[in-house]
């Protein structure tokens, strides 16, 4: 009996440690959301930006380069240069997810890395 009754002490610790993981995870996502990663496709025929949030923020095509008959190489190349954006979106938010885990001291594995 007297456990539990210990147990509930700490839970306003914990209720505070959670609240400052979760202001810290929203500001986590409000900074990858301002952050941009370009890779391209076709030897920099098709340029792709994307943000934090995996969004499609910019498509650059290098008009000079590209044979406007030949629009299904320009799909491809449109398709492969987002693909190429949105994976290194993607390693950027699990670089910065885990260091806030480390920063929180979580273990490996918490934050869905």
């Amino acid at each position: 009996m007297f456990d539990g009754l210990k147990n509930m002490a700490a839970l306003p610790g914990l209720l505070a440690k959670a609240r400052e993981m979760q202001g810290k995870m929203q500001s986590m996502q409000e900074e990858l959301a301002r952050k941009q990663v370009s890779a391209g496709a076709g030897g920099g025929m098709v340029q792709a930006t994307v943000n934090g949030k995996m969004e499609l923020v910019r498509l650059k095509i290098d008009k000079g380069r590209v044979d406007p008959t030949d629009t299904d190489l320009l799909e491809d190349l449109v398709v492969a240069a987002v693909n190429a954006a949105q994976a290194k979106a993607a390693d950027m938010v699990r670089e910065e997810t885990q260091k806030l885990a480390g920063d929180l001291g979580l273990p490996p594995g918490m934050m869905g890395q």
